[in-house]
């Protein structure tokens, strides 16, 4: 095995079809899973293209000891664990999967959004609890049609989540590093006055040391004791004690929530809020988009391999 000349180092496993494909087609070191993954990187100096997932990442110390290395193509439209500035300072460019897991992350914004607001998760156990005993006796929610829809972060996601509000009939705003011109939905420069004119808000921007808490405290407030936050984006974007704090205080409304600071670890008190609806961090988790995921990680391995260029370079938007 020493003496085979590898082409791929692979972190991260894709599923066994597209690994098996990828084994067919190339000399791959399959890593994942090994106990020693910097010790036996030594093996496969003339790899050129990385293989790995937002959850898995690669570092600098992982790329510095690949000398061959070219490429890097991750599994998962973020890419905060991916070291791209030592990336590009060496000339290894890098792939994400946008697009393909962007109507599924759509839609658990949406279900997330519906269940905080109509608290269908409290009625789920009010019913298989045997407490329904009579008819009108469950606590009233909150209406979603014609409300106030604020984004936070308004790429591809965003917009999808976006256009899925103009079926609620709902207005829609959002907060971006930049105005979009190609859309015409209202573009707000300052978050607060976002949240402080939103029913809803959905976070949906990238995660990173840029946008570590960026809903604080004073953005909660402006939501304020109606408001519900949506969070598909990464559990650091928002501060989370000053969530919890929100919530406890009566200041926030309410939230619905697939991404946490800490993952899988979840602040006790959340647990005990029935104003709060909790996912495992599952946006793309169908069976149909994950395997679309996976095989656009082949898809940008095999063309960089091939031709030199990525599919679907991170930042080509």
């Amino acid at each position: 095995m020493s003496g085979k000349k590898y082409q791929i180092v692979q972190l991260a496993s894709m599923g066994q079809e597209i690994d098996a494909a990828l084994a067919e087609r190339y000399r791959v070191l399959f890593l994942d899973g090994h106990e020693d993954v910097q010790g036996q990187l030594a093996a496969a100096p003339h790899a050129s293209v990385a293989i790995t997932s937002v959850r898995k990442g690669i570092t600098r110390q992982t790329m510095a000891a690949l000398p061959g290395l070219r490429a890097v193509c991750s599994w998962g439209v973020g890419y905060e664990t991916l070291d791209m500035q030592w990336a590009r300072e060496h000339g290894i460019v890098a792939s994400n999967t946008p697009r393909v897991l962007d109507d599924c992350v759509a839609d658990l914004a949406w279900a997330l959004l519906l269940t905080a607001a109509r608290r269908t998760h409290v009625g789920d156990r009010y019913v298989k609890g045997g407490q329904w005993r009579s008819i009108g006796a469950f606590p009233l929610s909150t209406r979603v049609w014609g409300k106030r829809l604020g984004i936070v972060g308004l790429g591809r996601i965003g917009l999808a989540i976006a256009e899925r509000g103009r079926g609620f009939g709902m207005q829609v705003r959002y907060h971006n590093r930049r105005p979009r011109p190609q859309t015409d939905y209202g573009f707000e420069p300052s978050l607060a006055a976002l949240a402080e004119w939103a029913d809803f808000l959905v976070l949906a921007c990238p995660g990173g040391p840029q946008t570590r808490h960026l809903v604080d405290a004073q953005v909660l407030r402006a939501l304020g004791p109606q408001g519900i936050l949506v969070n598909i984006a990464r559990g650091s974007v928002v501060d989370e004690a000053a969530l919890v704090q929100a919530l406890e205080r009566g200041e926030l409304g309410g939230a619905g929530l697939d991404v946490l600071a800490n993952e899988p670890s979840v602040p006790a008190p959340l647990m005990q809020m029935d104003r709060v609806a909790l996912m495992p961090h599952v946006g793309s988790a169908t069976h149909e988009t994950r395997a679309d995921m996976s095989r656009l990680v082949h898809d940008n391995a095999v063309s960089f391999l091939e031709t030199g260029r990525l599919l679907t370079p991170i930042g080509d938007d």
